[in-house]
């Protein structure tokens, strides 16, 4: 049984560089590629990752905030960056670190124009984003004449790319929604250019838009959840290989009688001798409190150990009795053969969010 020492997360690049080559098979060779690295990368390391990236020659790196992009920059990122939702008090920051912002609503383009005019910028690049039905930020379409106006105004900024974002791209029941949104965004953005004169990057697609909507990858797509392993669909999870592995080892190992309890407010009480390990990771380390009493499971010897009791802001309990186990053996909470997704079903949430979970002070190791 391997040998654990730390709870640690690990990072393949190789898996990553796969999930690259995989998802970039399906585009034209012609259409540009945005890798998205917020939230830290999923989870991971948005340092290391954008980094590897570059090597594999994206053309686009996506966060959400301009916190994230200042710390790209200052790992000596240089590829072109967007800020997916930025805040007018960072404008200034966005300007100084060479960002770009999504440009989302009247008042946002208004605080753009006016900081941009302050810095005496000169068609510094933005990108407009229009709501085609996801209902979460992007400008109207019948805004589109008051937008072109103001940008026609003004030579401080200038249109990089015009965007919108699919809702239900991954569900197949949702087709006629998805096709509606794409003609949506085909609409706006030819009654956009045509007030502009001039030809921006189009983009729409996110990873299932990628893999199920040719017709609307446009001149670039962004990838996210891709990147890290998950498509979104059991045929397509086959075919891209999650980058990170969870580990932990185990601290302690207890037998406990019948009648016995484990943990904070008794949560578990043993109905027979038990055996359990204590694992050295807990919310604080992004295991959520939905998991445990039965609901959860890591890997041990390659066989499943249920969460029992509550999980504790540092540990975990896990129930080991019919597994040949020692202390400080290696535990794996996921990874490539065990998968995140169906940890996360466990407690009915998405690979998603327990990736993003994983706490910054779990230790990031990295290989190739």
């Amino acid at each position: 049984m391997p040998k654990g020492q730390e709870t640690v997360l690990e990072i393949d690049l190789n898996a990553l560089k796969h999930n690259v080559t995989f998802i970039k098979s399906k585009l034209k060779s012609n259409t540009k590629f945005l890798a998205v690295v917020k939230a830290f990368a999923y989870g991971s390391d948005a340092i290391e990752i954008a980094k590897y990236l570059e090597t594999l020659n994206v053309d686009y790196f996506a966060v959400a905030y301009t916190d994230e992009g200042i710390a790209l920059r200052n790992a000596g990122v240089n590829t072109p960056i967007l800020v997916l939702h930025p805040l007018p008090i960072n404008f200034k920051d966005i300007v100084e670190y060479r960002l770009e912002p999504n440009i989302y609503s009247q008042r946002v383009l208004n605080n753009f124009i006016t900081t941009s005019k302050e810095l005496k910028q000169n068609n510094y690049p933005i990108h407009l984003k229009f709501n085609t039905g996801l209902n979460r930020l992007g400008f109207a379409e019948n805004e589109i004449t008051t937008i072109a106006n103001k940008l026609q105004e003004t030579q401080a900024i200038k249109v990089k790319s015009i965007f919108s974002h699919l809702a239900a791209s991954e569900d197949k029941n949702e087709e006629k929604f998805t096709l509606n949104q794409i003609e949506s965004f085909k609409n706006i953005s030819k009654k956009i250019i045509d007030l502009l004169g001039y030809q921006p990057i189009l983009h729409q697609c996110n990873t299932s838009g990628i893999l199920n909507y040719p017709q609307a990858h446009f001149n670039m797509v962004r990838s996210g959840i891709g990147l890290y392993g998950f498509g979104n669909d059991k045929e397509i999870n086959k075919k891209l290989k999650p980058i990170a592995t969870l580990k932990t080892s185990i601290s302690q190992i207890h037998t406990i009688k019948k009648g016995d309890s484990l943990g904070y407010n008794r949560a578990f009480i043993a109905k027979e001798t038990t055996k359990t390990a204590t694992l050295p990771i807990g919310h604080a380390d992004g295991i959520n409190r939905l998991f445990g009493n039965g609901k959860g499971f890591v890997y041990i010897n390659n066989q499943k150990a249920p969460i029992i009791g509550n999980v504790c802001m540092d540990m975990i309990m896990v129930d080991v009795t019919n597994i040949a186990c020692q202390e400080s053996d290696e535990v794996i909470v996921f990874g490539p053969q065990h998968s995140a997704e169906d940890l996360a079903e466990s407690i009915n949430s998405i690979s998603y969010e327990l990736l993003t979970s994983v706490s910054q002070r779990v230790k990031r190791t990295f290989y190739r």
